[in-house]
């Protein structure tokens, strides 16, 4: 059936052909009575937008397939801002894993409250440690774009676009409770799966929001893993317990 299509995107706008990644300036044209037209890029010859009729659940099944047209669908021709929420939840999800492996491998069954708040402290350092981890990996991805593409982010609004696209491609970590939760001989493999599919997302992500080959954007990913070991390490050998 067909999704809700709000009126504020037949606005003038800058909008992306989900195709080609040319600019439009509308989406649709709705000509009253419920009678609507798909704009056709002027670049490619194609619906600027399609998926402005599919249903979520449709769109969300393309976006886990990757595919750019569901990347540039969400990013560019929607109004989603939801990436600080994500973001959050999604390190509550790393933070709980790290959380449950660490109480794994320390079985202290004392009821005292002490041991209890040590417990609760230890949840909030995998969340800090979390929180760094992933900072300095999208430090070290803007870092290594700035240098390769410095004409791709001159403008304050290209690095939250970016920072946006990364936030919300880490979806995948969602993964991460009902690997828990379904636990089995085989997770170890999940998580490394989850981690793979987190990295192709970033990858997707960037390459859709500043328009890049394959290439560049797993340079930039490779890179941000190294800054983020990196930084770890140093924390370590400046004694925190990372």
């Amino acid at each position: 059936g067909r999704g809700v299509l709000p009126r504020a995107m037949a606005a003038l706008g800058a909008y992306r052909c989900i195709e080609c990644n040319g600019e439009a300036t509308e989406l649709y044209r709705d000509y009253q009575r419920g009678v609507l037209r798909i704009s056709i890029c002027k670049s490619c010859q194609k619906p600027v937008d399609k998926y402005i009729e599919y249903d979520p659940v449709i769109i969300l099944i393309n976006a886990v397939l990757c595919k750019a047209q569901a990347y540039r669908h969400i990013l560019f021709n929607t109004k989603i801002n939801i990436h600080g929420k994500l973001c959050v939840f999604c390190l509550l999800c790393e933070a709980y894993l790290r959380w449950l492996q660490l109480q794994d491998s320390n079985q202290n069954t004392d009821p005292d409250d002490l041991i209890r708040y040590a417990k609760e402290w230890d949840f909030y350092r995998m969340f800090g440690i979390a929180s760094l981890e992933q900072t300095s990996f999208f430090i070290g991805i803007f870092i290594t774009l700035w240098w390769m593409t410095p004409e791709m982010l001159k403008r304050k609004s290209d690095f939250i676009l970016l920072l946006k696209a990364l936030l919300l491609s880490t979806y995948g970590k969602l993964l991460l409770i009902p690997a828990v939760i379904w636990e089995h001989d085989y997770t170890p493999l999940c998580l490394a799966f989850i981690k793979v599919f987190v990295l192709i997302s970033n990858s997707q992500a960037i390459r859709v929001t500043l328009n890049l080959n394959r290439i560049l954007p797993w340079f930039a990913i490779f890179f941000g893993l190294i800054f983020e070991n990196c930084v770890v390490c140093l924390f370590q050998k400046m004694g925190w317990d990372v």
